[in-house]
């Protein structure tokens, strides 16, 4: 009673554009949902080749090397809108089954450029991944779930903007969910006020196996963290679980669980979430420190060349907010432009054109 009625002092509701609702945005799509254009699939076209005649390889590409001058405003309003308005944004209509893997892979990499800087996903030092069912064991502690058709519950990845290119969908299933943070935070404290101080606690999160050189095999970051005027997220439910195997990991209390089961809970309240289905050529922006993602489970398509496919890459941006120092655990360096992702022994950077 003590400590949470010191800690709740300090609590007020979060205000502005990223606490948003999933009733409030399903009927807003506008702000969000952006159709290219002719002109702009053209550019993004001609940035293909352009890069594709300078004979470097695809983890080499910068923005300098995929010139979009006519489409400079609206990636800047991207970038606007995933730091300081509601955290998403999908550009749809880009024609992928016209194309071949690597101008897939280009066009994706030369539009990441723009944002940021790419950051390594796993330990093989891939920084375009492939988001696709490979038959990995969701039960086995060392899978990354997205290897899976299984509903990846909601969580964050380990860089400040996520991205998700749609290749493929599933023939059944695989909605892609969004939930803002700062809304999360405020009902909890609306509802359930003592128990928002758990989150703010260190709760250790397993690291499934990819461990940096000197570190533990799990980190401890709150859920919520409060930093320099920021609210920032850090969550993965089932990695918090797997974490407890670590007999030297702080214990999870009944308090603890009692928070994160309302935590999920209100994650998956479709007044709360926005749920889309991504279609082929939608490329979707997250901000990662605002909110949490989420996918459905699927049924696949039984042809090979049909099944569900997102291309993904994990970017970090120079003119972003600043982190915790608790951050370090995750993201190595907390500076902005050059923070984030997977790095261990050995790892060198690389773009996998096909699924590994």
């Amino acid at each position: 009673m003590g400590i949470q009625s010191v800690n709740l002092k300090r609590f007020v509701p979060e205000q502005g554009p990223a606490a948003w609702t999933g009733k409030a945005m399903s009927s807003n799509p506008s702000l969000w949902l952006k159709s290219l254009t002719a002109d702009q699939i053209k550019e993004l076209e001609a940035a293909a080749l352009h890069f594709a005649n300078s004979g470097k390889d695809v983890g080499e590409l910068s923005a300098s090397d995929f010139p979009l001058p006519t489409m400079q405003a609206q990636l800047q309003q991207l970038q606007h809108s995933l730091l300081h308005e509601h955290g998403f944004q999908v550009f749809r209509g880009l024609p992928v089954s016209e194309y071949s893997q690597q101008e897939i892979a280009t066009i994706f990499c030369g539009v990441g450029a723009h944002l940021g800087k790419a950051r390594s996903q796993n330990a093989q030092g891939h920084i375009l991944g492939h988001v696709k069912d490979i038959g990995a064991d969701a039960e086995d502690h060392n899978t990354r779930i997205y290897q899976t058709a299984q509903r990846q519950s909601f969580h964050t990845d380990s860089a400040d903007v996520v991205g998700l290119l749609c290749i493929n969908d599933a023939k059944e299933g695989g909605e892609s969910l969004l939930v803002s943070a700062g809304t999360l935070y405020n009902t909890l404290l609306e509802r359930h006020p003592d128990l928002l101080p758990y989150l703010f606690e260190p709760i250790a999160t397993d690291r499934r196996g990819e461990v940096p050189p000197g570190e533990k095999p799990y980190m401890t970051i709150p859920v919520f963290n409060h930093h320099e005027g920021f609210l920032t997220v850090f969550y993965q439910r089932q990695y918090i679980e797997s974490a407890q195997r670590f007999e030297e990991a702080p214990r999870l209390t009944a308090k603890h669980i009692e928070a994160l089961d309302r935590l999920d809970e209100l994650a998956n309240d479709p007044e709360l979430h926005l749920s889309m289905r991504l279609e082929p050529g939608d490329m979707q922006f997250v901000y990662n420190h605002s909110q949490l993602h989420d996918r459905m489970g699927f049924i696949d398509h039984e042809a090979i060349d049909k099944r569900r496919h997102m291309l993904r890459l994990w970017l970090s941006m120079e003119n972003d907010r600043p982190l915790p120092e608790c951050f370090k655990q995750r993201y190595g360096s907390i500076v902005p432009g050059d923070r984030g992702g997977i790095v261990v022994s050995g790892t060198q950077l690389n773009v996998p054109l096909e699924v590994s």
